[in-house]
């Protein structure tokens, strides 16, 4: 079996998870089934910036990103936070290789449309396929810190759902896994919060608009919905702690909400 799966998650949602989520990483690598990881890291970013006494604002949810900032959020990305997850994976018996999108120019990047407002903030024009690739026949998880690169060597701050969908589109994968701490997309019946077992992107912005989804689950499911892009088809949501969330979302199903276009 030849599986692949690009799994999205935030620093601190990796930082909280379980040993036995790892565990479940191991299991499924050892069954042939080929994680690719792509993480985020904002609030370490946050954190360091703070400690730093670097100012640092959003424009329409983008991190303003000056030269100053964004050698904090390389710093933090691809240094701190994916040795961190590294670490994890290897301590549960694993083994995990961690990169940064400048690494061979594995993602290549140009400026964003509003690039005068943002700064250095990227967009994926490509990604090296071949390096991931690479590194899972060597038997690797591939862990990625979402830093992109063009050719002038100028270095971008690319939003770590993008570069995930960019990632999960170029090594041809249908699904992708988007790990938080939420159990799915929920929907209030009949006075409960029910988990929606499968929702569309067109589903999603009518629950925006009436107020159905608010607060802090508007950007994770924006942010689900730019990982469908390209090849990748639906994107799922699902909580990370809970048991065998993996196997279930990337074998089984009937967990989680799967968003689709």
């Amino acid at each position: 079996m030849d599986q692949r799966f690009v799994m999205k998650c935030g620093g601190s949602t990796l930082a909280a998870l379980p040993d036995s989520f790892f565990a479940e990483l191991k299991e499924l690598q050892q069954s042939g089934v080929r994680p690719v990881i792509v993480h985020g890291g904002g609030p370490a970013i946050n954190d360091t910036l703070g400690k730093l006494g670097i100012e640092t604002e959003f424009v329409n949810g983008l991190r303003k990103t000056s030269d100053e900032v964004l050698d904090v959020v390389e710093m933090v990305l691809a240094g701190r936070i994916n040795k961190e997850i590294v670490r994890k994976i290897s301590l549960n018996g694993a083994k995990a290789l961690g990169l940064s999108g400048v690494d061979g120019k594995l993602i290549q990047a140009k400026p964003v449309a509003n690039s005068h407002e943002v700064g250095f903030v990227g967009d994926v024009t490509d990604v090296n396929a071949a390096i991931i690739e690479g590194v899972m026949t060597m038997g690797y998880i591939p862990v990625i810190a979402p830093i992109g690169i063009d050719d002038a060597a100028q270095r971008y701050n690319i939003n770590a759902d993008t570069a995930a969908g960019a990632v999960a589109s170029h090594l041809g994968v249908e699904r992708m896994i988007v790990v938080t701490d939420v159990p799915g997309i929920l929907k209030t019946v009949d006075g409960e919060k029910q988990v929606l077992p499968t929702v569309t992107v067109a589903e999603i912005e009518e629950m925006i608009a009436s107020g159905e989804i608010y607060g802090g689950m508007i950007p994770k499911v924006r942010a689900a919905i730019q990982c469908i892009q390209g090849r990748v088809s639906e994107v799922v949501i699902v909580k990370g702690e809970e048991p065998g969330v993996l196997t279930r979302a990337v074998l089984e199903g009937g967990i989680g909400t799967r968003i689709v276009r």
